[in-house]
C-alpha cells in the first residue's frame, strides 16, 4: 500500500506559476499521474509520467505550460505549472497508475487527498 500527499497549491494570478508536489510513503512508486477536478465538472487527466520518468503524457489543454517530473530517490512526483489561466482552477490530485491507460483515472488505484489551485484573472 502507498500513501500519497499533495502540496504546493494556492492562489495565484493569471500568468503565474505554481509547483505541486506529491510525496509518497510506503514503497517505491509506479507510473504516476496528475488529475484535476473543477467544481461541477468531472475529473480530468492533466499529466502522467512513466516509472522511469523517461516518458510523459499531457492533456492538450496544458501541453507547453505544465511539466511533470519525478525524483525516485525522494519518492516524489512534481507538476510545474506555468502561464496559469483561470480555467486551471481546480483541486489537483496525484495518483498511482495500476492499469494500462495513462489517460483514464479508472486505471489508477491510489489517490492523494488533493490540493486546491486557484487562478485569479
Amino acid at each position: 500500500q502507498v500513501q500519497l500527499v499533495e502540496s504546493g497549491g494556492g492562489l495565484v494570478q493569471a500568468g503565474g506559476s505554481l509547483r505541486l508536489s506529491c510525496a509518497a510513503s510506503g514503497r517505491a512508486l509506479a507510473a504516476m499521474g496528475w488529475f484535476r477536478q473543477a467544481p461541477g465538472k468531472e475529473r480530468m487527466f492533466v499529466a502522467a509520467i512513466s516509472r522511469s520518468g523517461i516518458t510523459t503524457y499531457y492533456a492538450d489543454s496544458v501541453k507547453g505550460r505544465f511539466t511533470i517530473s519525478r525524483d525516485n530517490a525522494r519518492n516524489t512526483v512534481y507538476l510545474q505549472m506555468n502561464s496559469l489561466k483561470p480555467e486551471d482552477t481546480a483541486v489537483y490530485y496525484c495518483a498511482e497508475k495500476s492499469g494500462t491507460n495513462y489517460y483514464d483515472g479508472r486505471d489508477y488505484n491510489y489517490w492523494g487527498q488533493g490540493t486546491q489551485v486557484t487562478v485569479s484573472s
